[in-house]
């Protein structure tokens, strides 16, 4: 018999066109919550097209919710009396450089600025090539030039299309003019090499190229990108090292919170495997998607176990609160934070953390660089990986360090205009200007590490379960595995909390 206020709720509830399944008959809820839970289910079934029915498991989950909104979860770890951190006794040392908070008016000379940075910040970068013959003036000039002269040009990429003969058609662009590029298609070495590295070029990036003029063509004989000098190692002298975490997506029903609190035993000492290693963390950065955010995509309450923004926040300070002091920790935010989409993307604002502080806790840009203990870190989230894997040929889901090794020749964040939001602001801030050490993004929820030119390349993966949109698209997370820079040994060790 279904009590007085189950009632009052079926009532309540069907104002909207929801009903309560017959399952749910006999579930106890207390008459104080009932306009807290009738509006929780309205707003999670907003956007239903059909029939709405809620079951005895979803009333659960938002009474669950309800409670954990009035007293958020206080996460303990386990410390080790035992463990003596030698990261305890060393002094931090890191420095951040943020990038800045941009603006647009949104205006055509907006857009006309921003790609004139970009074109001006990476042609100094192609400039600084030694291997690079004289390039001509402009592309202006091109048209004084005759019939078989050999040239070398720089430009914008604004369009590229295979022609009825197959061959492939670059339009180069610059401030005064635009270039007509051919690759010509052939099975003959080295034109067959040329013809697959013109497959790799996408829209909006820039590169120089050799070719020969032939009428209104450039017929090209190589290509040369901005790229990444070839870097020595650092050498750290402490012993200290540096954790890499990201996408937790706190607040998403497939957060695996168990495995969580297992990495921030680890921290303390509560775990003994590889517990030396802990004892050197000083430095830990989280790459973004902290929380999962709210109404990010169609029926997203649908897969939350916590529907108010504020509240996965406080759960996510919560476990921040376990990490020892001593540990410096820097969070980036990413596509699913409360901050605006477009990048470069401010740092998590204050009021969203109910004005919370700490010391070792710093809240940082998307991108950001970060100097710790000397070891040059540039920070991305990585919400342009998707773009580079669908536009460059090799690059796959189950490998983002190829991709990330891909925007790494390009010199830039985002090459490709359009795909992820992007402020078109008179400093195109997302040019790589300063190579780091180590190139660390997440987004793509897969590890991934190599080394390119002397940068480390790492993607961070993720603390979330595989998603059904992941299911749909065949795409593999690989869940709760951290990824542990060693300074002074100048490599990585991967440290799984999966079992």
């Amino acid at each position: 018999m279904p009590s007085a206020a189950l009632k009052e709720l079926v009532a309540k509830l069907s104002k909207s066109g929801i009903l309560l399944s017959a399952g749910t008959d006999s579930f106890e809820i207390e008459e104080s919550g009932i306009e807290n839970i009738a509006s929780k289910l309205i707003e999670r079934h907003k956007g239903d097209t059909t029939q709405s029915i809620v079951g005895k498991e979803e009333l659960a989950n938002v009474v669950k919710e309800l409670e954990l909104e009035k007293s958020p979860m206080i996460v303990e770890a386990i410390h080790e009396s035992n463990f003596k951190p030698v990261a305890a006794d060393i002094d931090a040392q890191y420095s951040i450089d943020a990038s800045p908070e941009e603006a647009s008016d949104g205006t055509v000379d907006s857009f006309v600025t921003y790609f004139r940075s970009r074109l001006k910040k990476i042609t100094a970068i192609l400039n600084n090539r030694s291997s690079l013959p004289r390039l001509a003036p402009n592309l202006e000039t091109l048209g004084t030039y005759t019939a078989g002269r050999d040239v070398t040009i720089l430009g914008m990429v604004s369009n590229k299309i295979a022609t009825k003969n197959g061959n492939l058609l670059v339009i180069l662009e610059d401030e005064t003019s635009t270039a007509k590029l051919i690759f010509m298609h052939s099975s003959a070495s080295p034109a067959a090499e040329l013809f697959e590295q013109a497959n790799a070029i996408v829209t909006d990036e820039v590169i120089a190229v050799t070719g020969k003029i032939s009428g209104p063509f450039v017929i090209v004989k190589t290509i040369v990108w901005p790229d990444v000098p070839i870097k020595a190692k650092k050498q750290v002298k402490d012993d200290v090292a540096i954790a890499f975490i990201s996408d937790m997506h706190i607040g998403s029903k497939l957060f695996m919170q168990d495995r969580f609190v297992r990495f921030l035993n680890w921290l303390n000492g509560g775990v003994e495997a590889k517990k030396e290693l802990a004892g050197k963390v000083k430095y830990i950065v989280i790459g973004g998607d902290v929380v999962d955010g709210i109404g990010i995509y169609p029926k997203q309450a649908q897969d939350l176990s916590v529907l108010d923004i504020y509240t996965q926040y406080r759960m996510f300070l919560n476990f921040v609160e376990a990490i020892p002091d001593y540990i410096h920790v820097f969070v980036l935010p990413g596509n699913h934070d409360a901050v605006q989409l477009a990048e470069p993307q401010p740092s998590i604002s204050k009021d969203m953390l109910d004005n919370f502080s700490k010391d070792n806790v710093h809240f940082v840009s998307n991108p950001c660089y970060l100097t710790l203990h000397g070891i040059e870190v540039l920070a991305y989230h990585g919400a342009s990986l998707d773009s580079i894997i669908r536009a460059v040929p090799g690059c796959t889901y189950a490998y983002p360090e190829r991709a990330m090794t891909e925007i790494l020749r390009r010199r830039h964040l985002s090459p490709i205009y359009g795909f992820n939001a992007i402020v078109p602001s008179r400093n195109d801030s997302l040019v790589i200007d300063k190579v780091p050490d180590i190139l660390n993004m997440g987004h793509l929820h897969r590890n991934g590490l190599s080394n390119y030119h002397g940068v480390n390349i790492l993607n961070s993966g993720t603390w979330q379960d595989r998603t059904d949109y992941q299911v749909l698209l065949g795409h593999m997370p690989t869940p709760c595995i951290a990824s542990i820079y060693e300074a002074s040994r100048g490599d990585f060790t991967t440290v799984n909390f999966n079992s």
